[in-house]
């Protein structure tokens, strides 16, 4: 593999992991759930969740599309200038990074405003702010960094394009630019990113905590601030990716103790989590367990982040594997383990039954001893000074065998994919249908008081909320002998209606992007 191949190969890792993977899956698991948790029957808009999506779709086959037409984007997977110029990337691929994610973020804004109205107004009755389950708060919180920040991406892309195609020097060292100031913006788009996906993860495992360890929550309160001061503190961070550009000790100094800070709202749901665990009755199911291999993993990854957050410190692991090692521990160990949990715990709710939990042990096992075989080494090795992006090093340099060995954590990690396959593809031909809408027979929240999967229209009745775990609550009433509020009669129903509208419109970005950013502006740059 030569040098320009990696480099391809690294920048379609990360675009496609953090852009084309988390950014999905967790919009998935929004339009799943949380309808469901606060009595809504669709979201606010359906015809912007439609068009959202297909944006999203398009920016994504529109960056694809570039290992077709000649040449994946190889500037890095946030494109730092002058790498990303029309200098250093003349040929087709980063025009087309430009607009794929151009188009794609603008799908995720939208999806963004979208279920803000959804939660600011489409709750049912009854269930106020301070009543809704922890994941609805994350999601919120979510989207709340999510409109504050694409605008910056959108803008930061725009001058980019502008670099490339115009002539500008936005960012370019010569005729008054400055690369710098692109670091800086996208930095101010990037960092928040990381907690738009993580925060949605940490309603997940508040959900699953609760309802495994059959206990209320601890500290639902101080959850709901902390994740609010996350979302804020997000965007007084970002500098910390790079304390190495000589702002000044003052700025780093700022930078520095913003970082530290925000590790104190994380620590606090940590706690949350472990004294809701404490004395409860703790059921060991696969979105449990998933659930408790993260606490470890992460605590470990936000050690490893206070480390990076000491300025003078960050001189040294700087670009190095140590840094590598951190983002992984934090994006795997936080976002993909908390996005598998939420699959196999809102999995019988979406289908109408259950992943075989023995298979489900067995990914698992394979992911989490894969995980910490593969990148713990890189701590090592980064601090043994292998810096990242090198496509080849010398055998003296010492580093082969812990690199061997995390190419190994990788290839089980892959075997721990290979199971959850057969998983889903076992469970689909051998599963027991859930009848109670309730399949895990603890379930705290509005979504698991209907049938599974749950119907079109959601709720035939819109519910009457009393509580914040308002269906666990109902549940210990009928046992009681306790009568409950009576349900309103039925009424019709209006649900919207289907349009192709919205694929159409998508569909007018994608057709001229591709076509006049990719294949004629390509041509001009490779004559």
């Amino acid at each position: 593999m030569n040098a320009e191949h990696y480099n391809q190969i690294f920048t379609t890792h990360g675009v496609i992991m953090i852009l084309f993977m988390a950014m999905p899956l967790m919009f998935g698991l929004f339009n799943v759930v949380v309808p469901l948790q606060i009595g809504a029957r669709d979201v606010a808009y359906p015809f912007l969740n439609a068009l959202s999506f297909w944006l999203f779709f398009w920016g994504a086959m529109l960056f694809n599309v570039s290992f077709v037409i000649g040449g994946s984007p190889d500037a890095g997977w946030l494109a730092y200038p002058p790498l990303s110029e029309l200098s250093h990337s003349p040929g087709v691929g980063q025009n087309f990074y430009i607009w794929g994610i151009q188009i794609s973020g603008i799908g995720s804004l939208a999806t963004g405003i979208n279920f803000i109205v959804t939660i600011l107004k489409m709750r049912a009755p009854g269930m106020k702010l301070m009543n809704m389950p922890l994941f609805t708060w994350s999601v919120f919180a979510s989207c709340t960094i999510i409109i504050f920040a694409f605008p910056i991406l959108t803008v930061t892309l725009a001058l980019l394009f502008i670099d490339r195609f115009a002539g500008a020097h936005f960012f370019t060292l010569d005729a008054g630019g400055n690369p710098m100031m692109y670091i800086n913006l996208i930095w101010m788009w990037g960092h928040p990113e990381v907690y738009i996906v993580v925060l949605p993860a940490f309603g997940i495992f508040s959900e699953i905590v609760s309802t495994f360890a059959r206990k209320k929550l601890f500290g639902y309160n101080s959850m709901v601030f902390a994740m609010m001061t996350i979302s804020l503190l997000s965007f007084f961070t970002w500098v910390h990716h790079f304390f190495t550009m000589g702002s000044g000790a003052d700025v780093n100094a700022f930078f520095a103790v913003t970082t530290m800070a925000i590790a104190i709202p994380t620590g606090v749901k940590v706690f949350n989590w472990l004294f809701t665990m404490y004395k409860g009755r703790i059921r060991f199911t696969t979105p449990m367990m998933w659930t408790i291999a993260f606490i470890p993993c992460f605590v470990v990854g936000g050690m490893t982040g206070v480390m990076l957050s000491v300025a003078p410190a960050d001189f040294q692991f700087h670009n190095s594997y140590f840094l590598i090692a951190h983002f992984h521990q934090v994006l795997i160990g936080g976002v993909v383990f908390g996005f598998f949990a939420g699959l196999y715990y809102w999995w019988p709710k979406m289908f109408g039954f259950t992943l075989n939990e023995r298979l489900g042990k067995w990914a698992f096992w394979f992911w989490n001893i894969g995980f910490y075989v593969c990148f713990m080494p890189q701590y090592v090795l980064g601090l043994d000074g292998m810096t990242r992006r090198l496509y080849t090093y010398d055998f003296d340099m010492g580093w082969g065998p812990l690199n061997l060995v995390s190419t190994i954590g990788g290839f089980l990690m892959g075997i721990g994919f290979i199971f959850q396959v057969w998983q889903i593809a076992y469970s689909i031909k051998h599963h027991k249908r859930d009848e109670t809408g309730d399949a895990w027979e603890t379930g705290r929240t509005l979504e698991w008081s209907i049938p599974s999967p749950a119907p079109m229209y959601n709720f035939a009745t819109l519910p009457q909320v009393i509580d914040t775990d308002d269906w666990w609550v109902k549940k210990e009433k009928m046992k009681n002998g306790e009568a409950l509020p009576p349900a309103p009669p039925l009424e019709p129903i209006h649900m919207p209606k289907n349009s192709a509208i919205p694929f159409i419109k998508s569909t007018l970005w994608f057709s001229p992007a591709s076509a006049s950013y990719g294949t004629g502006c390509g041509w001009r740059f490779l004559r």
